[in-house]
């Protein structure tokens, strides 16, 4: 008896067969299209470089376009492909445009979809500091901007029968600290939501998962840390394999999320933090 039956008959229909795998998983990306939010800085740009030089074409979008064609100069002259596209995820008319812009794209390729909500912020303040126009951007970003996004590019996902979703989350959505609050509560609503979707969608072929660092040393990091050295020394006491994460640490994940090799995760989420939420 193989691990394929039971004694009651086979438990996998002869098509499931051929859709198990090997044992030389499949990281390569070459023939997607992977869509990157937030693609212009830190580890969304980093995430864009890679899956090119992973075979994936892309699209990255970001409301900055000097930086987005820097970006797609990079990726090109590496001999990747890009094309850009200068958008803000918390306005949904233009989540929409994006969207179409997808819809357009693979009208005249057959590509697997990825997809990877990266854009996000963050600020450090005190609670009773925190204005109103502070909450509605941080959750217009995180909660509203991640889940039409999924909604959006997901419908054509949905069409094909076949997709990967990959929300930036971040440790702040596990664990707390003072003066994160709103993070805390955005990042932690956009793993739940990672596991809401991946259950509806599952049955359809999509995959849905969440990446989550630790505190990254990107451009926006330095300069808060630089104003805040006691906090950034806190953040470092507490990732227990002694250093700060750069954005090149969570390209592994990342591919591994966005290749055929992680066809049977959905629903996780993958912690990229030297041991930051393990330690408490």
């Amino acid at each position: 008896m193989t691990y394929l039956q039971e004694e009651q008959g086979n438990i996998v229909t002869a098509d499931q067969v051929d859709k198990i795998g090997s044992i030389t998983p499949d990281f390569s990306l070459s023939g997607k299209l992977a869509v990157i939010t937030g693609a212009s800085t830190g580890i969304g740009k980093e995430i864009a470089r890679a899956f090119a030089a992973a075979g994936a074409e892309i699209i990255v979008t970001a409301r900055t376009e000097s930086k987005l064609i820097e970006l797609k100069n990079e990726v090109e002259n590496d001999g990747g492909k890009c094309e850009i596209l200068v958008n803000d995820i918390t306005l949904v008319d233009q989540i929409q445009q994006l969207a179409d812009f997808v819809r357009k794209k693979l009208s005249s390729e057959d590509k697997d979809l990825v997809l990877v909500n990266n854009a996000g912020f963050g600020f450090t303040k005190p609670i009773v500091e925190v204005t109103q126009e502070d909450f509605d951007l941080i959750t217009s970003t995180h909660l509203r901007g991640t889940f039409f996004c999924c909604q959006k590019i997901g419908e054509i996902m949905l069409e094909r029968g076949y997709g990967k979703i990959i929300n930036l989350g971040s440790t702040w959505g596990y664990t707390t600290d003072a003066k994160k609050a709103p993070y805390c509560m955005a990042k932690a609503g956009v793993a739940h939501m990672t596991r809401a979707i991946s259950t509806e969608w599952a049955p359809a072929g999509i995959r849905v998962n969440t990446l989550a660092p630790t505190g990254t040393v990107t451009e926006f990091t330095q300069k808060t840390w630089a104003s805040m050295p006691e906090r950034a020394q806190g953040i470092l006491s507490r990732i227990k394999l002694g250093r700060f994460a750069y954005p090149t640490d969570h390209l592994g994940a990342a591919i591994f999320l966005a290749s055929n090799a992680s066809d049977f995760i959905t629903g996780q989420t993958i912690y990229v933090d030297g041991g930051f939420t393990a330690a408490g």
